[in-house]
Formats: structure tokens, sequence, C-alpha cells
């Protein structure tokens, strides 16, 4: 993985729980996906795709979960990659609790770069400069 570490605060809000208050476990494909929106960049993602015809689609996806996350938490997703060939990126993405001394969910995430016919292309110049 990548040396740097980025972080995303998330809220955790009532309608992401189940009825226990604990974060129903689809959600944490969409605090993944914001965290690493932002780490590329929305406006980035909307040029490329606007432009270029060129977005990133999730591959693969693999989840542990090591605990709950509850309602009212702000939790910190951290953020690391690896640039795994021509067409793929790896996350390793990581739901950490307030105080915590584990990850509550760790996430590995395999992207690739598509085009708008859904055909592999390389990872654009752009992005690789971002991400080295």
């Amino acid at each position: 993985m990548s040396n740097k570490i980025y972080h995303h605060p998330v809220q955790i809000y009532y309608e992401d729980t189940d009825h226990s208050g604990v974060v129903y476990h689809p959600n944490f494909l969409k605090y993944f996906e914001r965290a690493r929106e932002h780490v590329i960049d929305s406006q980035r993602l909307n040029r490329l795709w606007n432009e270029q015809g060129i977005g990133f689609a999730v591959y693969k996806a693999n989840m542990i979960f090591q605990e709950g996350v509850e309602f009212a938490e702000v939790c910190d997703i951290r953020t690391s990659f690896i640039i795994e060939g021509k067409y793929k990126t790896l996350w390793r993405q990581e739901v950490w609790r307030p105080n915590a001394i584990r990850a509550a969910v760790i996430g590995d995430i395999e992207m690739v770069c598509l085009d708008k016919d859904k055909q592999l292309q390389p990872i654009p110049n752009e992005i690789l400069a971002l991400l080295v």
C-alpha cells in the first residue's frame, strides 16, 4: 500500500443503521466510495468522464467486519492504495471508531479504469501523477 494514509470523517446517521442502531453493512461501501472520491477529487473524476469518457468501477471488494459501528459516531475512514498494473488500483480502506485500538471494518477494494463502453483503459497519466 502507499505510505500515505488519507483521512475522511464520516458521521453515522440513524438512516445508516439497522433496527439495533448498528450500521447496516452495505453502507460501508458508500463510505469507502466517498473517501476514495476525496482522494482523487470529484471535479477531476467528473472532468475525466465528461471530456475523455474515462471512469473507475469496483472490480472486487473484500470486507472484514471486526466490530459494529453505531449511530451518532463520527468515524475516520483511512485510505491507502497501490497501483496494480496498467488498468487497476487496489485500495485498503479502514473504518476507525473514536478512540479505537483497531479498525472496525477493513475493506480491500480493487478498481479498474473503464471507458463508456465498459472496456478496460489504462489509468490516465493525470491520475497516475496524483496517486504516486
